[in-house]
């Protein structure tokens, strides 16, 4: 096997941004993302009975807006790939049964809205597709039951833990001949499955940032470029712990990301010693790609920005059994034209 065989793929047709669409809570809305989103909550539990039922509410919203705000209709749709945190992604596949269009669920924890964006892209480039929906999010509360412990505990948070985002984004990919958007995919670089041994469940920076640097370090390698050929190089989540390990790592390679290196968990909270490292779950990478980041591109302030999101592969009962915490991270480059 070829050890140094290239992780990245090209996109030669450019898929488009048509348009994006975002929500998020009332706590992410203190913050930065707060004026870019499409919908922001008063309320965590959207009108719902429950959680998991808020969440996919969540989703329907994210992609039903981002088809409206690129003036396209659901028969016009050819793909919908999305993915979310809690078991068989019911958040994402119980939002699909209203869409009468191909679906495909993917899981790739916090890394699951670049694995989209990437399955969503190809799909174009290939010509199987002319108009893909790639949609994420996660909620506070159904996540941390799942993984974590009920919320009437009120368990002590450990100062290395993350809050998970309440948040859903959605990104509309089109062939160019589609739309008069200028903001696309031009590459992606796959990630590999990093461990290293990290078993303290609440540590998701410290489990998490060596993959994010093995990608990136890939990315680079692969393109022959280097961290000033990106306005910005985002990662998501690795939180504020994880990015100031994450630019040690890459420091320690050659590679200096302290002058354009931003993480999605440590910029969404306003506050960020409220949530300890800031925030986590598929929803955080999500909501700040498809709200904050997209704005800054379409308005031209921004031209190009590598956007690496982060995943822990781990589930209640990997941890329980005591293993490490497997992670992954997946790179899309994102420019525009």
């Amino acid at each position: 096997m070829n050890k140094t065989k290239s992780q990245t793929i090209y996109f030669p047709s450019a898929p488009r941004v048509a348009a994006t669409a975002s929500v998020a809570g009332p706590k992410e809305c203190a913050g930065i993302v707060g004026k870019y989103v499409d919908l922001a909550l008063d309320d965590d539990m959207f009108g719902e009975e429950t959680y998991e039922k808020a969440e996919c509410k969540m989703f329907r919203y994210v992609v039903e807006k981002a088809l409206e705000n690129g003036n396209l209709q659901e028969k016009d749709l050819d793909l919908l790939v999305s993915g979310d945190l809690l078991n068989q992604i019911i958040s994402a596949s119980f939002a699909a049964r209203d869409y009468p269009v191909p679906f495909l669920g993917v899981y790739g924890a916090c890394s699951t809205m670049a694995e989209s964006l990437i399955i969503a892209a190809t799909m174009i480039q290939a010509g199987h597709a002319d108009n893909a929906v790639a949609a994420t999010g996660s909620h506070f509360s159904s996540a941390e039951r799942q993984y974590r412990y009920p919320l009437e505990l009120g368990t002590t948070r450990p100062p290395q833990a993350q809050w998970t985002v309440t948040g859903a984004g959605a990104t509309l990919l089109c062939k160019a001949e589609n739309t008069k958007s200028r903001v696309c995919v031009s590459s992606a670089t796959l990630g590999k499955v990093v461990d290293y041994g990290i078993t303290d469940v609440n540590n998701m920076g410290a489990a998490m940032a060596p993959a994010a640097c093995d990608t990136i370090l890939a990315h680079f390698r692969d393109t022959g470029r280097d961290p000033s050929y990106y306005d910005l190089v985002v990662t998501g989540d690795l939180g504020a712990l994880g990015s100031r390990i994450l630019k040690d790592l890459t420091w320690e390679k050659g590679i200096d990301l302290h002058e354009n290196h931003v993480d999605c968990g440590e910029i969404i909270y306003k506050v960020i010693e409220d949530e300890f490292q800031g925030g986590s779950g598929a929803g955080c990478s999500a909501v700040v790609l498809n709200s904050y980041l997209m704005d800054k591109l379409k308005k031209r302030e921004f031209s190009r920005i590598l956007f690496a999101a982060t995943g822990a592969l781990l589930s209640t009962v990997s941890s329980g059994q005591g293993e490490s915490i497997p992670c992954i991270c997946h790179a899309v480059e994102i420019e525009v034209l």
